[in-house]
């Protein structure tokens, strides 16, 4: 019985690996200035971003319009404090380099928080 949640817990992992990941801060330029993007702030120690990694390839289905892009906040720590992102995990979206919305905060996200966010961006 224990390879199943293991098993199920890698299933979930490769689809969040599946998702494209920040690699340089001329990516993150390019990407809001060019884009309808989602970045999602994220760290591999945060508990909170594990919750809802399982929803995230679902979400990622759901709205084709937008490109979704983890960004590790370890990683970018002054892209986090340039955009005034101080919890995670963390949503920045933005759509020909103008900022659409953002859901930034320390608290835990559910799925129907991540929704509502992503329904109620607005449109440039």
């Amino acid at each position: 019985m224990e390879s199943r949640p293991k098993q199920r817990y890698d299933s979930v992992r490769k689809d969040v690996e599946n998702m494209k990941h920040l690699e340089t801060v001329e990516q993150f330029n390019e990407l809001k200035n060019n884009e309808q993007v989602i970045f999602i702030f994220s760290a591999g120690w945060c508990p909170d971003c594990r919750v809802i990694e399982p929803i995230l390839p679902e979400i990622e289905e759901a709205y084709p319009a937008y490109q979704f892009v983890e960004v590790n906040r370890d990683e970018f720590i002054e892209l986090c404090q340039e955009h005034d992102i101080f919890g995670i995990p963390s949503f920045l979206a933005f759509a020909d380099g103008k900022e659409t919305g953002r859901f930034v905060s320390k608290d835990r996200k559910t799925k129907e928080e991540i929704v509502q966010f992503i329904e109620g961006l607005s449109h440039v």
